[in-house]
């Protein structure tokens, strides 16, 4: 949440539709939860989202960063 600058509804929301989608699948374990790719996720849907991470890192760097800042307790969401 902190790398991402979003509230944690708003991303349960997000990994909800996904989920509902097919796109991804949901493991519990406890009050957890994990995500990953539906394995029947078909491959060009696999390439849309493998180029668009592509395309994005400098977004994925920032997260990275705002998270390590989050989990030494310097926070950089404004």
């Amino acid at each position: 949440m902190d790398a991402l600058c979003l509230d944690q509804p708003k991303i349960s929301r997000h990994l909800a539709e996904l989920r509902k989608c097919g796109i991804l699948l949901d493991d519990r374990r406890g009050k957890w939860v994990y995500y990953r790719f539906h394995p029947e996720l078909p491959e060009w849907a696999r390439a849309v989202i493998q180029q668009s991470a592509e395309h994005n890192q400098s977004y994925f760097e920032e997260a990275s960063t705002r998270l390590h800042a989050s989990q030494t307790g310097k926070s950089t969401c404004l």
